[in-house]
């Protein structure tokens, strides 16, 4: 006694001194925290894509993608591959295990792809990248102009707009998607060159001879060392137009003889469109480890700045700004922590009565706060949903800890006024103590074996139990050094407390009721085994997920048009599509990419996406919205294949496996067989109440003219397939044939046969080829052409074909719509032998997580039963507050079912939170119990310890139970993530009370009634 009393005397202003600089230090840990969405976590999975012109699917499978497949499969730390074949192009995403060095990884796949680079076709372009959120852009502005050609357009974002903005701290690239390049296209004279004996072979060459600079060597002359240089370059169209082709010494033929200089736009199967309008997207990606919200401030201060240095009528406006989701997202879940807490201390105020008690919680709680905002600094953790979540969930126990010590005080206090505060403090805290090291360790442990999660879930959920065990470490040590230090502050005289004051003890006052009830025992078996079946019944009934679900405010809308549709045609679909977006009242701004994508991906030219910026303060939610769109969309343009998510979601699903919640996998080795399987599977999943945007995962790839040498009539007149090939890219898109060098631009120089733009099928037919000595001949006589239909994409996972059917969620859950989809497919499919179906997407994940909390739940409970052990020493006692503390997850699984409330990942790690928080009650009560028994029989020891523990029960509990609410209802963006996880503690609050009360002293009595507590410190039983 002596030596708590001399420490807290003696360190009264050290400690003080400690409690001030952690509030300073909270404060500058707050300021320097960076902020973002989510935890900066590195998924493990590396993404190759191979580009190789324009091969069949079927060459290239064998070319590229079995390569690359088997280099990436020799890789340590490989868990799967699995890859997408299209015409020309290959995308393989190698997953990695979660603890895998993912840089290494990637090096390891680089070496390995570099090993083999000569076995794959010459003109194969292989893209490495391990996929981050910092691949995706964090903002996006569309520059347009009334005025400006797509050319100038797109030279103005390339070399003044990109610049401008990459001078932005944190910016790690600006990309410029839309616009045209500029281009110097020289349109032959065919009738010409074969009159003058020329081909376009030796305007290639003379391109090939030009265009360079060069150094010949150095000079030395007069002390002086002189760099000589051969400059070369065509710098301006009339350079370009003089080059001379042919000197036969009769006559010089020059470039502007034979052919038309023009400047055109380069040919792209791309088309951009924002608001409406043609214009050029500037896409902002962020460096990883960066402030998202200091990045956004700082380029929209930017932009602002840039606006004025732009031409006149050139407009540059925001389309997408993650940050602004983060900021609500973010302020919403500080507003609950804090309304939560003020309504928290105005609970504490009505229970205690007292201004100091209530003053000591409301300054222990900043102290505490303080603390973990350090720690969380000092580890490199970021201010994102997760860890803000965690804290506001934290809180309700944050309370707990320091209303039972200052209750406990106060109590002291009013039982025996005439003590000093000195004394009553020490007693107090001599008496918790032990009580508070079990409680608070019990409450720890449950969030340890979430180590054991793995995948997406467990790489954020991580970082919220890490959150919690680092705040409720920080609220045991300020609450057990702290809180008393503070009280001591508050109090004038502390050592002479009751001097010259009469005051009357306040003793506790015996509730009756708890006679009643331990006396009728059967009174709580009957609650008990109506919670065993609610634990037992409810599950099956409720809904499940994966993540928490949360409205964004912005909608991705990715499309596929039939194959093969033009360009034109798809935009002319998307055209009326944009009516019906603009006629939604709550959609504030668009922007749509034709034959590209947000994300890193392959892009047929009839494929692409919009992303949908909603209202702020948006009155339907983007679920909703979705709807609306997607009944409109099918209405009127039924041959356009849609799918719909929320920007967030869809990054998470491109990082990881499916964008989908639903997919389904047939694995087999017939594509013809896979084909029809899908379909059918399709068709089953399309019936399936509660799903949408159903696609069979046949992709087509538009259909081709194959173009097929005579290898013997072109060796007859001395033509090379090359020659062909080069002569009829020219009378299509052309050949780039060299640069031209311009006001520090370079711009392609390409060669092409006049309309080239206006070539149809029927025209490659009636097309005339340059003969060596320039005479022109039919390409009917050197090749036949053939039309053939597309081929559809090639599907693989670990080296097996496979057919992939995706599917959404329209008001419904994971939990029903997937078993329904389980029960068609057993009985309407006849699967070939060899053949099997596989589940994965976000239901694949559910059901990885789910078995793993299980056993994280399983974990937790047996560590709550060891801490118990360990504090009382007996299995009795232990058992009966394992099963107490198990028996409050009926009350987390009831308020699941009654809100309709899905059972996913968050609601799940409420069920674990309720068992440490009603075993940490249940601790409080029995060191109560057992401290009075050892003066009194176990039926007034039983009264009193409850009657003793009602106040601070009750106020924990309502203190946590408001102190959640904010979160409960899910007010504001980003709220929705953890409102699952406030629900399932509020219910396992709502129903601790009655087992704490009721069912905890009944079973004591039946346990103890015979036992003597005389040795009760050293009796194990």
């Amino acid at each position: 006694m002596n030596s708590l009393n001399n420490f807290f005397i003696s360190h009264k202003k050290p400690i003080s001194l400690v409690l001030f600089i952690i509030l300073l230090g909270g404060g500058f840990a707050y300021s320097r925290l960076q902020t973002s969405l989510f935890p900066e976590i590195t998924f493990p999975k590396i993404k190759i894509i191979a580009d190789a012109g324009l091969q069949p699917v079927n060459k290239m499978m064998v070319t590229v993608t079995k390569p690359l497949e088997n280099a990436v499969k020799q890789v340590p730390d490989l868990q799967y591959v699995r890859s997408t074949t299209s015409r020309g192009s290959c995308e393989i995403s190698a997953y990695m295990n979660w603890d895998a060095d993912i840089d290494l990884s990637q090096q390891r796949i680089e070496s390995r792809i570099a090993q083999i680079k000569n076995q794959l076709p010459p003109e194969a372009n292989v893209t490495v990248e391990k996929m981050n959120p910092s691949i995706l852009p964090v903002s996006g502005y569309t520059l347009e102009s009334h005025d400006l050609s797509p050319i100038e357009l797109k030279q103005l974002a390339t070399y003044t707009v990109k610049p401008f903005l990459s001078q932005v701290d944190g910016v790690s690239e600006i990309r410029v998607i839309g616009g045209k390049t500029k281009e110097y296209w020289l349109v032959l004279n065919r009738q010409k060159m074969s009159a003058l004996g020329l081909t376009s072979d030796m305007i290639t060459n003379t391109l090939a001879q030009t265009a360079f600079i060069k150094s010949n060597g150095y000079l030395s002359d007069f002390k002086m060392l002189y760099l000589t240089v051969t400059d070369a370059s065509v710098n301006t169209s009339e350079q370009l137009q003089n080059l001379v082709v042919s000197n036969n010494r009769k006559r010089i033929i020059q470039l502007k003889d034979v052919a038309e200089i023009q400047i055109n736009p380069g040919i792209e199967y791309t088309k951009i469109n924002a608001n409406g309008h043609e214009g050029v997207l500037i896409a902002v990606i962020k460096q990883p480890n960066s402030n998202l919200i200091d990045l956004s401030a700082a380029m929209t201060a930017k932009v602002a700045e840039l606006q004025k240095v732009l031409p006149k009528g050139v407009s540059i406006k925001p389309y997408y700004v993650q940050a602004d989701f983060v900021n609500e997202s973010v302020k919403s879940v500080s507003d609950s922590l804090w309304i939560g807490l003020a309504l928290a201390i105005i609970v504490a105020i009505i229970f205690l009565r007292s201004i100091k008690a209530s003053a000591t919680i409301l300054l222990t709680i900043p102290v505490t706060l303080g603390l973990t905002l350090i720690i969380l600094y000092a580890i490199g953790y970021t201010l994102n949903i997760m860890t803000l979540g965690a804290i506001a969930a934290a809180i309700g126990l944050i309370i707990d800890d320091a209303i039972v010590v200052v209750e406990q005080i106060h109590r002291t206090h009013e039982e025996h006024p005439e003590e000093p505060t000195i004394t009553l403090l020490q007693r107090a805290i001599n008496y918790l103590l032990p009580a508070m090291v079990g409680s608070s360790i019990s409450t720890i442990v449950i969030f340890i074996p979430f180590l054991l999660m793995t995948g997406v879930a467990g790489a954020y959920f991580k970082v919220m139990t890490d959150t919690m065990i680092i705040t409720l470490v920080s609220s045991f040590f300020v609450t057990w050094i702290g809180l008393p230090v503070i009280y001591l502050l508050l109090t004038k005289n502390s050592e002479v407390n009751a001097v010259g004051k009469k005051e009357e003890a306040h003793e506790v006052k015996r509730q009756r009721w708890v006679s009643f009830f331990i006396l009728r025992p059967f009174m709580s078996i009957v609650l008990i085994l109506a919670l065993v079946a609610v634990i037992v019944i409810i599950p099956g009934r409720l809904e499940t997920g994966f993540l928490p679900d949360m409205d964004e405010g912005s909608i991705v809308l990715d499309y596929t048009s039939p194959p093969g549709t033009s360009l034109e045609e798809t935009d002319r679909m998307l055209r009326e599509i944009e009516k019906v977006i603009i006629k939604e009242p709550d959609v504030a701004a668009y922007s749509r990419r034709t034959g590209t994508q947000m994300g890193f991906f392959i892009t047929e030219p009839n494929t692409g996406d919009y992303l949908i910026q909603l209202k702020r303060g948006h009155s339907k939610t983007s679920e909703e919205v979705i709807s609306d769109l997607r009944a409109h969309i099918e209405a009127t343009q039924p041959a356009l294949r849609v799918d719909f998510g929320q920007v967030i979601g869809d990054m998470l699903g491109d990082l990881m496996t499916s964008t989908q919640p639903i997919e389904i996998k047939v694995f087999g080795d017939d594509q013809a067989k896979l084909q029809v399987l899908s379909k059918q599977v399709a068709a089953i999943v399309t019936d399936v109440k509660g799903t949408a945007d159903v696609f069979d995962g046949i992709v087509i790839a538009g259909p081709s003219v194959d173009v097929v040498p005579d290898y013997t009539k072109l060796a007859q007149y001395n033509i090379t397939p090359a020659s062909l090939q080069t002569q009829v890219q020219s009378a299509l898109e052309g050949n780039v044939i060299g640069n031209l060098f311009e006001r520090e631009q370079q711009s392609p120089i390409r060669m092409v046969y006049p309309g080239n733009r206006m070539q149809d099928v029927a025209g490659i037919k009636h097309l005339s080829l340059f003969l060596p000595d320039g005479r022109l001949i039919p390409i009917t006589q050197l090749a036949s052409i053939n039309l053939h239909a597309g081929e559809a994409e090639v599907e693989r996972e670990n080296l097996q074909a496979m057919g992939v059917i995706s599917a959404r969620l329209e008001n419904s859950d994971l939990g029903s719509v997937i078993p329904a989809i389980q029960k068609g497919i057993a009985e309407k499919v006849k699967l070939p032998p060899g053949y099997h179906v596989e589940y994965g997407g976000a239901y694949a994940e559910q059901q990885q997580s789910f078995k793993e909390l299980l056993m994280i739940l399983v974990t937790a409970s047996l560590l709550v039963f060891g801490v118990i052990l360990f504090l009382f020493k007996q299995f009795r006692i232990a058992l009966l507050i394992l099963v107490v503390a198990v028996l409050g997850i009926g009350g987390s699984l009831l308020a699941l079912f009654l809100t309709h409330t899905p059972l996913n990942v968050g609601s799940y790690t409420g069920l674990i939170m309720i068992v440490g928080i009603i075993g940490e009650n249940a601790i409080f009560t029995f060191w109560q119990f057992r401290e009075s028994a050892k003066a009194s029989s176990v039926d007034d020891a039983i009264v009193y310890s409850i009657s003793t523990r009602l106040r601070p029960k009750l106020m924990t509990a309502l203190g946590a139970i408001i102190a959640l609410m904010p979160l409960a209802l899910g007010i504001g963006a980003g709220a929705q993530l953890h409102q699952p996880l406030a629900i399932a503690v509020i219910g396992g609050f709502l129903a601790a009370l009655p087992l704490l009360l009721i069912v905890l002293p009944s079973m004591i009595r039946v346990l103890y009634k015979n036992h003597s507590f005389e040795n009760a410190t050293t009796s194990v039983k």
